[in-house]
């Protein structure tokens, strides 16, 4: 299973946690964390499948739209992100959620 990366930058906390809800529920996907980037900018982030990843983001943007004067600034998804990139930015898996990484693949992590 090819692990990917996918993003939600919005603007206002409100429409963040609307997109995240609805991320989480849309697929197969693991909330890795948030951003708060200034300026009413939060960043919603996820790992998963790529198609996972791509079907969560897809229903992150539409229920934005349900949050008054929520606004999908951004998105993105990066496929088979490299290594050195988890050590460095906020995308990886932490001890935090790995109960629900585990509940979603239904696979143990490697060493357990």
């Amino acid at each position: 299973m090819a692990i990917a990366v996918g993003m939600v930058e919005t603007l206002g906390f409100p429409a963040v946690v609307e997109a995240a809800d609805a991320m989480v529920k849309a697929a197969r996907v693991t909330l890795v964390g948030y951003e708060k980037i200034g300026s009413g900018r939060v960043t919603v982030i996820v790992r998963g499948d790529v198609s996972e990843v791509q079907a969560s983001v897809a229903a992150g943007v539409e229920n934005v739209k349900r949050v008054n004067g929520g606004q999908t600034l951004s998105t993105h998804i990066i496929a088979r992100p490299h290594e050195n990139l988890e050590f460095v930015l906020p995308i990886r898996y932490t001890e935090a959620v790995e109960q629900f990484r585990e509940s979603v693949s239904g696979i143990r992590p490697y060493g357990r």
